[in-house]
């Protein structure tokens, strides 16, 4: 089977302007957060572009895994790094591709150990169905239907720019 990718640029593209109507849109204070790492690539890079002030947060859901058993913890050197009062504040979670849900579960449970916000809200590059939860994007800049088995990848070169890669049987 063939799978053609989208291209993560033109689809970074799409997000930046999603994500720039959604602070326009808020009347509490907003800040971006990122999953690691794909997700915290997209924060990190989006903050820049937006010129935002401060430091976007990342959320890593190494310490709330369901399968924190089997797996250990993740190989991802980036912990969870809220550099703001969360307290009252909308946050727009950033995640490259949502498949089944346990990754957002994980780190919706961990932003809620650092406070009680007032929104949280998630957008995503690519969201290729298969979940395992009820968890949905509030926006998706491309849906994918990718095989079970099959990992869709976000991969991020030197000069910043993204790229999507498959990996057979992860």
């Amino acid at each position: 089977m063939k799978i053609s990718l989208p291209d993560a640029e033109q689809l970074y593209l799409l997000l930046r302007a999603q994500v720039q109507q959604w602070l326009q849109q808020q009347s509490q204070p907003a800040h971006l957060v990122g999953i690691t790492s794909g997700g915290q690539w997209l924060a990190k890079r989006l903050h820049a572009d937006l010129k935002l002030p401060g430091a976007p947060g990342v959320l890593s859901s190494s310490m709330h895994r369901d399968d924190f058993a089997q797996r250990g913890l993740a190989s991802s050197s980036a912990n969870t790094s809220l550099p703001f009062e969360v307290n009252g504040t909308a946050i727009l979670v950033l995640d490259d591709v949502l498949y089944t849900g346990r990754t957002v579960r994980a780190v919706l449970n961990e932003l809620f150990d650092y406070g009680r916000p007032a929104r949280v809200q998630l957008m995503v590059l690519v969201d290729r169905g298969g979940r395992h939860l009820p968890v949905c994007a509030d926006w998706a800049a491309c849906q994918l239907t990718i095989p079970d088995g099959v990992v869709l990848e976000l991969r991020q070169d030197e000069s910043g720019r993204l790229r999507f890669d498959l990996q057979e049987g992860k």
